[in-house]
């Protein structure tokens, strides 16, 4: 029963990633947005696509790309901030974020192309569902 209990919790917490960049900030956030990262673009000073191993598992791993934070698939942006700290974020759409955030700390600001999930008045929606 116990056990159930915390795969429902977990199911319910981790069931997609939302990635979004609005308002100077990248954030990503996991099911209803209890658990994320938030981090300021004006941080950011690089950003590319990768391909990550199937034993980095899903969820929230350290991994030697920093922290990943991942629902599905093997598809991520590694994210390098000012401090060198770096962390990944898993993605179905590596390309188009990475093109999302470069542009957003270069300044130039590109129609969006990709809209996933709600319907909040962020720049930019990316993620799993």
């Amino acid at each position: 029963m116990v056990v159930s209990i915390i795969l429902l919790i977990c199911l319910v917490l981790f069931y997609r990633l939302r990635i979004t960049i609005e308002d100077e900030t990248l954030r990503a956030s996991f099911g209803p947005g209890i658990i994320g990262k938030r981090v300021r673009l004006a941080e950011i000073v690089g950003c590319e696509p990768i391909r990550i191993r199937w034993w980095y598992g899903w969820g929230i791993h350290l991994t030697p790309f920093g922290w990943l934070y991942n629902v599905s698939g093997f598809d991520a942006v590694a994210i390098t901030l000012r401090d060198g700290r770096k962390f990944a974020l898993g993605t179905d759409d590596p390309h188009a974020l990475t093109t999302a955030i470069r542009a957003e700390i270069s300044g130039v600001h590109p129609v969006p192309a990709i809209a996933v999930g709600g319907t909040s008045a962020a720049r930019w929606k990316f993620g799993h569902r």
